[in-house]
């Protein structure tokens, strides 16, 4: 009996094993295939959509760039002889060690003139659709060749002045013959507007938020992400938008609430009409953590008193401190270095005999 037994139970176990192992595989995703919930704050592609990632460089085809452009206006670019006064270069203004400004409400110019604006970056000024805040240059070699004349900066050198001053250092005459091979006479106020602007195009500053903007979802983490939010939900897309997070139109300031200060007009100094009072080109907000004071007037001092600024005169919106500074760490992903080699102060040559003295009045 117990033999049947333990026979039997051994029957019926390989029995129940033979079920089993015949039993028809369940249809089931395992574990490693569900897909994984999004985790973390989400952000809809159509308001990334608003913007786009900035170039690598700003060429044009008009003014072709190379490397022996590029190093001559690099020199031009720090140059203090181009002013009358010898002292002031587009590198005194916008220094390139300081996020290409120079931190002051309003900069010094020729004879000790304070200029009547606040100077913008020049980091990825000529990505911009105009420049100067009122717009008075449409494109980077106008505003270099407005500024090279203008007396309150330079002084109002004449062309004869700069060229005679280029040309008395023979460093400066051969690195001319080589960016403009072509032109019997190299060295010319021309080509030296033209050699400035091929250099400053190249001063690009992308960063993160570009990686973030091409499909890096990871390359903002959460509170700058939800920064990037409430910079959208306050409305703040309405004038910036595009790579620039800015420089694509021109904006009426104080458009919901007079702007306290009616002193500078804008546009209108440019265009004599009245229906252009108060209008200024947006600025790109491209490294806004390091560029204030902020606005044409440098009113704002800290850049979360701007972004509240913004919100009240632009928006008729409030914004609490924890939303401007919500803001403020998104505005952070806009900053970036230029380029460490085109940064450093370039060696120039010595001034001789034949180069023009300084004029101080």
């Amino acid at each position: 009996m117990k033999w049947r037994t333990v026979l039997g139970l051994s029957v019926l176990s390989m029995t129940v094993a033979s079920c089993e192992k015949e039993e028809p595989p369940r249809h089931h995703h395992r574990e490693s295939e569900t897909p994984a919930a999004p985790t973390g704050v989400q952000v809809d592609s159509a308001k990334v959509a608003l913007y786009a990632a900035l170039p690598a460089t700003a060429d044009v085809k008009t003014n072709p760039s190379s490397p022996e452009k590029i190093a001559l206006g690099q020199m031009l670019f720090s140059e203090t002889r181009l002013s009358k006064s010898q002292d002031i270069s587009c590198n005194t203004c916008h220094v390139l060690g300081q996020n290409g400004m120079d931190g002051k409400d309003f900069s010094t110019g020729f004879a000790g003139a304070k200029l009547g604006r606040n100077t913008p970056t020049i980091y990825d000024s000529a990505v911009a659709f105009v420049q100067f805040w009122d717009g008075a240059a449409e494109t980077t070699e106008d505003a270099i060749a407005a500024v090279l004349k203008k007396p309150p900066v330079m002084g109002a050198p004449s062309d004869k002045t700069i060229t005679d001053t280029l040309t008395s250092m023979p460093a400066y005459v051969d690195a001319f013959k080589k960016a403009f091979p072509d032109d019997a006479d190299a060295v010319s106020v021309k080509n030296t507007t033209l050699a400035l602007a091929v250099f400053t195009r190249q001063l690009v500053t992308p960063s993160k938020w570009d990686k973030f903007v091409a499909g890096d979802a990871t390359a903002l983490n959460d509170p700058e992400k939800q920064g990037f939010l409430k910079f959208v939900d306050t409305g703040c897309p309405t004038c910036h938008v595009g790579p620039l997070v800015g420089g694509t139109m021109y904006q009426k300031l104080g458009k919901e609430k007079p702007w306290p200060n009616q002193t500078d007009k804008g546009r209108s100094t440019v265009t004599k009409s009245g229906s252009d009072d108060m209008m200024f080109r947006v600025p790109s907000l491209r490294n806004i953590e390091h560029t204030g004071p902020y606005f044409h007037d440098a009113s704002a001092k800290a850049l979360d008193e701007a972004v509240k600024d913004m919100a009240t005169y632009q928006l008729a919106k409030t914004l609490s401190d924890d939303d401007a500074k919500s803001i403020v760490t998104w505005l952070d992903t806009l900053s970036a270095e230029v380029s460490p080699a085109l940064a450093k102060a370039p060696t120039l040559p010595a001034s001789t005999a034949k180069t023009p003295k300084r004029v101080l009045k």
